[in-house]
């Protein structure tokens, strides 16, 4: 709760002392300071790959697997990460959230909208 309060506060306590980054919690911080030590404590097995996050690795072992655990209910489609998943789906649904604000042209990824302007 007392992270969750600092949201509405804007107050980011943790702060990197080799850079601007700033973060409501202490993990995250961690997570950062690994970047300016060069510490990569995740390691591939199957290649040279290292990371300073474990779901990175995680994410990066189903490359050698193949695994592709997030799958289109409606066609073959299948993904690696969720949110490809999610935009796949707007194929299905027709759903374009992403509206040009000078004429009617609307799109389904964010990318889309930025190439059109």
């Amino acid at each position: 709760m007392k992270v969750h309060m600092l949201i509405h506060t804007g107050e980011e306590p943790s702060k990197c002392s080799e850079c601007e980054y700033t973060s409501k919690r202490n993990e995250d911080l961690k997570v950062h300071m690994r970047k300016h030590l060069s510490e990569k404590p995740y390691k591939c097995n199957e290649c040279e790959y290292s990371t300073i996050r474990a779901g990175d690795l995680k994410l990066h072992m189903q490359k050698h697997s193949g695994e592709k655990p997030y799958k289109c209910s409606e066609c073959a489609y299948s993904c690696t990460r969720f949110g490809n998943l999610k935009i796949h789906m707007r194929t299905h649904t027709g759903e374009k959230p992403y509206k040009c604000s000078v004429c009617d042209y609307a799109c389904t990824v964010s990318g889309s909208l930025i190439g059109h302007m």
